[in-house]
């Protein structure tokens, strides 16, 4: 068995909790393609089988989120889970909210939450944070692609639909937005709603899901990439399928092939007139 469930993750529940639910039902190892917090909803990838060999290919993808800023607090988590170390000050106005908003837009420098999964020192971060320890986290360049004011969530909230490159921290966000604005900023909401090709229009909550009808939502993994396809046939399918690379005159790049038979196989890449094959993923 192999393919990705499109989950859409529920508040108050880990990622990993999710993937174990998968696995459990498909009796298949599996892996999640991208994180969410558990205070976090919304769409989880999670690829089954051969199919959690593209880890990297989709960890790079665009995301969009629906993220709740609140003004007048802050946390050492940097979201309305953790404990408050700051309250009060200047609730800024929605105006003056929107005209900060492009100064994050593009390639930023920000520094990750330190209750995060960051390796410190073969530990992870939220490890060190939560056991008292002084650490320093090193700020990292991430891709904001656009953000987008929603609506006045309260007095003091805002509702924002920021879409942006893998790896990039919605809590830092807000805690950068509220700095701007000389007033503290946690997040009080966040719902993922496209990771890659996944969308929450799509997305199943685990607890819908069973043994028998869980073949029903599984995405086959060629659906989900965008590369032309290609069928070798006769002598250099032989050398293919066996690993040996063969000279080819199409063009450098990723490809999709199959069997003669029509079985879809995994990836392929064309490099310097030279195909090989790269990922089983069937």
């Amino acid at each position: 068995m192999t393919g990705f469930i499109n989950v859409d993750k529920e508040s108050g529940v880990s990622s990993a909790r999710e993937v174990s639910t998968i696995k459990k039902l498909t009796s298949t190892p599996c892996g999640h393609m991208g994180t969410l917090d558990p205070m976090a909803t919304g769409v989880l990838p999670v690829a089954i089988g051969n199919a959690a060999r593209l880890f990297n290919l989709f960890l790079s993808k665009s995301k969009t989120y629906i993220a709740e800023l609140t003004f007048g607090i802050e946390t050492d988590t940097l979201d309305i889970t953790g404990n408050v170390t700051a309250r009060g000050g200047e609730i800024p106005s929605y105006q003056n909210i929107i005209s900060v908003l492009p100064r994050f837009v593009g390639k930023i420098n920000q520094l990750p939450p330190k209750y995060s999964a960051k390796n410190v020192g073969g530990r992870r971060a939220y490890e060190l944070a939560r056991s008292g320890e002084e650490f320093e986290l090193k700020p990292k360049q991430v891709e904001i692609f656009s953000i987008e004011p929603l609506e006045i969530k309260s007095e003091n909230s805002v509702s924002l639909k920021i879409e942006c490159g893998g790896g990039t921290y919605i809590r830092s966000l807000a805690r950068d937005i509220g700095k701007e604005l000389s007033a503290y900023c946690t997040l009080s909401s966040l719902q993922r709603i496209k990771s890659g090709v996944f969308g929450i229009e799509n997305a199943v909550k685990t607890s819908l899901l069973t043994k028998d009808n869980i073949q029903d939502y599984i995405i086959p993994t060629e659906s989900v990439l965008s590369f032309p396809e290609i069928y070798p046939a006769g002598d250099t399918a032989k050398k293919l399928f066996n690993g040996v690379a063969v000279q080819s005159e199409l063009t450098d790049g990723m490809y999709k092939i199959y069997k003669d038979d029509g079985l879809f196989y995994g990836l392929a890449e064309v490099k310097n007139n030279v195909l090989k094959v790269g990922l089983k993923l069937c």
